[in-house]
C-alpha cells in the first residue's frame, strides 16, 4: 500500500523501499518461484523504470515473467501485460527492435484472447504506434494510434477520460510530422475532455497545457507556448509535492521557450529549477538528468561560455554511458553537442569527428528521412563550411534542407537557418547576389515565426549588412549592421562574442566608405 502511494506522489526510490520490505516478507513464507510473487516483482521493475534504471527494471519483469510462463496458459492475458512491460523497459533504453518484438508477443495474446474492442488491445497498438513515433516513422505511428482510438470511441462514452490521451497521441504524431494546426486540433480536443472529466488542478490537465505549450513553441509563437507552459505549472505548483519530476519538466519547457527567444539568462533560471528537482528527484545516471545537463550546457554555448558549456555536455554524456546502450539516440544529441562547442571554439576538425560519431549513431537507431539527420547534416555542413570547403558545405546543407522542407511547415524558423546558411556558403564564396537571395528567404521565415528581438533576426541583419558590403553598397551594409547590433545589446549579454563581431563588421563597413 505505501509503495503505492509512493509511486503515485513521483518517490520511487522510496516506493522500491517499501515493495522491497513487502517482497522481504513474502519470502520467508515462500520459494522464489511463487505466483503470489509475480505481482511483487512487477512493482518493483515498474519502480525502477520510473526512475530511468531501465536494466534493472528489466531484471524484475523477467522475473515475473519467468513465475507467470510456468503458471499460467499461454494465452493468459496477465503474459500480455508482462510482455508489455518488458517492452516499455526496452522502449526506454532505446532498444525499439526489441521493444517491438515484445509489445507485438502482448499484442499476440490480447488479440486472441480479449474480444476486439477491449481497451486493453487499444494500449497494445498505442504503445506500438508511440515506438514507431520515437523511430520518426509518423505515418506508421498515426497509423497505430488510430487504430488504438478506433477501440477507446467504441467502447468508452464519448467524454471518457482515456480518451483524452488517445487524442494527445495523435496530436503528438501530427506535432513530430510539422503539422501543428492539426496537431493543436487533437490536444484541444484531449483539452476539452480533460477539463470535463476532470477537476481544474489535476495533474492531467498540466499535460494538456503542456502539450498545447509545445506545439507553439515548435511553430515559433513562444510568448503564446510560455503562457501554455505556465497554465500547466500553475497546476503542477498546487496538486504535486515540490520535487516532483513533472515540475521539472515544466520548468525545463518553459526555460527552452525562453531559451529559443534568445533570453538567455531566464532560460538558465528555469533550466536551474528543473535541474534542482531532478537532482533530488532522481538517481544520479537518469536519462532526464542528461537532459537537464545537455540544456544547460546549450544555453553557455550561446552566450559564447564553450568551456561552461562542455562542462555540462560531458556531465550529460556520461549519464548516457552509465545508463543507455552504446546507438541509444542520445548519444547522438550528446556528440552533436560537444561538436557545436568545438565548431564554435574554431576547432573544426574536433567538431567534425564529433558530428561524424553522431550521425553515424543516427543511421544505425532512425530511419534515413528522420528531421535528426537534417541536424547532422546541418552541422557537418557548417564545420566544411568554416573550413572554407565550400563545394562540400553546400553538399550538405542541401541534404539537411531536403529533409527539412519535407518535415516542417513553410514558416519554421528551422528553414530560416537552413536558408541563411546556404546564403553563408555563397557569401564566402564572393557570390553576393546569390547569397542575398537565401539571407533573404531566410529573414522573411524570421520576422513572421520570431519575435523581434530574436537573436537569430541580428544574425539575419548582419549577414545581410555583410553581403552589402560585399557588393560595394556600403550605406546599405551600415543599415543592416546597425540593426543587428541593436538586437544584440537587448538580447545577449555585453561579453557575448557576437556583439563584439558585429561592432567589428560596423566599423570595418565605415572604413570603406
Amino acid at each position: 500500500m505505501l509503495g503505492y502511494l509512493k509511486d503515485d506522489q513521483g518517490q520511487y526510490k522510496e516506493a522500491v523501499s517499501f515493495y522491497e520490505k513487502s517482497l522481504k516478507i513474502e519470502r520467508k513464507t515462500l520459494p522464489e518461484d511463487h505466483s503470489s510473487l509475480a505481482p511483487t516483482y512487477t512493482n518493483i521493475g515498474l519502480a525502477y523504470d520510473n526512475m530511468g534504471n531501465y536494466s534493472k527494471a528489466l531484471e524484475f519483469y523477467e522475473k515475473a515473467i519467468k513465475i507467470k510462463e510456468e503458471s499460467l496458459p499461454p494465452n493468459h492475458p496477465d503474459l500480455a501485460s508482462s510482455y508489455n512491460n518488458i517492452g516499455l523497459a526496452y522502449d526506454n533504453m532505446g532498444n525499439y527492435s526489441k521493444a517491438l518484438e515484445f509489445y507485438d508477443k502482448s499484442l499476440k495474446i490480447k488479440e486472441k484472447a480479449l474480444p476486439p474492442n477491449h481497451p486493453s488491445l487499444a494500449t497494445s497498438y498505442n504503445n506500438i504506434g508511440e515506438v514507431y513515433r520515437i523511430m520518426g516513422n509518423y505515418s506508421r505511428a498515426l497509423e497505430f494510434y488510430e487504430k488504438s482510438h478506433k477501440i477507446l470511441e467504441k467502447s468508452l462514452p464519448p467524454n471518457h477520460p482515456n480518451l483524452a490521451p488517445s487524442y494527445n497521441n495523435i496530436g503528438l504524431a501530427y506535432d513530430n510530422m510539422g503539422n501543428y494546426s492539426k496537431a493543436l486540433e487533437f490536444y484541444e480536443k484531449d483539452l476539452e475532455i480533460t477539463k470535463k472529466s476532470l477537476p481544474s488542478n489535476h495533474p492531467s490537465l498540466a499535460t494538456s497545457y503542456n502539450n498545447i505549450g509545445l506545439a507553439y513553441d515548435n511553430m515559433g509563437n513562444y510568448s503564446k507556448a510560455l503562457e501554455f507552459y505556465d497554465k500547466s505549472l500553475k497546476i503542477r505548483e498546487k496538486s504535486l509535492p515540490p520535487n516532483h519530476p513533472d515540475l521539472a519538466t515544466s520548468y525545463n519547457n518553459i526555460g527552452a521557450a525562453y531559451y529559443a527567444m534568445g533570453n538567455y539568462s531566464k532560460a538558465l533560471e528555469f533550466y536551474d529549477k528543473s535541474l534542482k528537482i531532478r537532482e533530488k528527484a532522481l538517481p544520479p545516471n537518469h536519462p532526464d538528468l542528461a537532459t537537464s545537463y545537455n540544456n544547460s550546457g546549450l544555453v553557455y554555448d550561446n552566450m559564447g561560455n564553450y568551456s561552461k558549456a562542455l562542462e555540462f555536455y560531458d556531465k550529460s554524456l556520461k549519464i548516457g554511458e552509465k545508463s543507455l546502450p552504446s546507438n541509444h539516440p542520445d548519444f547522438a544529441t550528446s556528440y552533436n553537442n560537444i561538436g557545436l562547442a568545438y565548431n564554435n571554439m574554431g576547432n573544426y576538425s574536433k567538431a567534425l569527428e564529433f558530428y561524424d560519431k553522431s550521425l553515424k549513431i543516427r543511421e544505425k537507431a532512425l530511419p534515413s528521412n528522420h528531421s535528426d539527420f537534417a541536424q547532422s547534416y546541418n552541422n557537418i555542413g557548417a564545420a566544411y563550411d568554416s573550413m572554407g570547403n565550400y563545394s562540400k558545405a553546400l553538399e550538405f546543407y542541401d541534404k539537411s534542407h531536403k529533409i527539412l522542407e519535407k518535415a516542417l511547415p513553410p514558416n519554421h524558423p528551422d528553414l530560416a537557418t537552413s536558408y541563411n546558411n546556404i546564403g553563408l556558403v555563397y557569401d564566402n564564396m564572393g557570390n553576393y547576389s546569390k547569397a542575398l537571395e537565401f539571407y533573404d528567404k531566410s529573414h522573411k521565415i524570421g520576422e513572421k515565426s520570431l519575435s523581434p528581438n530574436h537573436p537569430s533576426l541580428a544574425t539575419s541583419y548582419n549577414n545581410i549588412g555583410m553581403a552589402y558590403s560585399g557588393q560595394g553598397d556600403y550605406p546599405k551594409a551600415l543599415s543592416y549592421l546597425e540593426k543587428a547590433l541593436a538586437i544584440l545589446k537587448e538580447s545577449l549579454p555585453p561579453t557575448h562574442p557576437n556583439i563584439k563581431a558585429a561592432m567589428n563588421n560596423i566599423v570595418s563597413v565605415k572604413k570603406k566608405m
